[in-house]
């Protein structure tokens, strides 16, 4: 058990999911998603290293088997999911809209939008009346060349829209924000050769966000 607010983060791995993490650890107990073991490991020493504590669930969302026991897990435990950040996200390559490949295509609808709808099937029974989920909106949609990242970025956010609908009144509370353009492996792959200096520090994109959302200092 613990006395502190239970927080998952799916894609804690790098980038925005890490920093989000890392600064949700000074206020909740942090359970990690992501694939690369190293990646995670570093965030735990991190997040030991400032006094937090944290679960490391290395795991593929897509993997519909173990999302069912890493949720069977946390209700064991706690009984409750009090926040829920998903961060995880594929960024296939850029190409014209007649030459996106089979194989990417279907890597970010499984990706981007199947397991974010397993994954609110799931925790919204843990997540309850009273939790919040986080989502991050990046309105490329329509733009030339993300026809794989931005059309199923544009779905996953659109069901998150449907839910936050739906629990208006009820909960739980869902957010959808926009972080700014920070120099993460995702940006890279679509901006190869930009000048990084300009972009926002995942890590001051953590405090922002969180603070836009009410829950400044966590």
């Amino acid at each position: 058990m613990t006395d502190r607010p239970v927080a998952l983060v799916t894609g804690a791995s790098r980038g925005l999911g890490h920093a989000m993490a890392l600064a949700l650890a000074s206020t909740h107990h942090v359970v990690a998603v992501g694939r690369t073991v190293g990646a995670l490991e570093d965030l735990d020493d991190a997040i030991r290293t400032a006094g937090g504590q944290a679960t490391l669930a290395p795991m593929d969302i897509t993997t519909d088997a173990a999302m069912q026991q890493l949720c069977r897990s946390m209700h064991d435990r706690w009984g409750r999911l009090d926040l829920w950040v998903h961060a995880a996200i594929h960024a296939a390559p850029l190409a014209p809209a007649g030459h996106v490949q089979d194989k990417d295509f279907e890597k970010s609808v499984a990706i981007n939008l199947s397991a974010t709808r397993r994954l609110i099937a799931y925790l919204a029974p843990l997540l309850g009346t009273a939790g919040r989920a986080v989502f991050f909106d990046d309105p490329v949609g329509g733009s030339p060349f993300f026809g794989s990242y931005g059309t199923t970025k544009a779905a996953q956010i659109a069901l998150a829209r449907s839910w936050q609908a739906e629990g208006a009144r009820t909960g739980p509370r869902v957010d959808i924000v926009t972080p700014r353009p920070m120099p993460t492996a995702t940006r890279a792959r679509f901006h190869p050769g930009e000048d990084r200096a300009p972009l926002s520090a995942p890590a001051d994109e953590a405090a922002r966000l969180l603070a836009e959302i009410g829950l400044a200092g966590a």
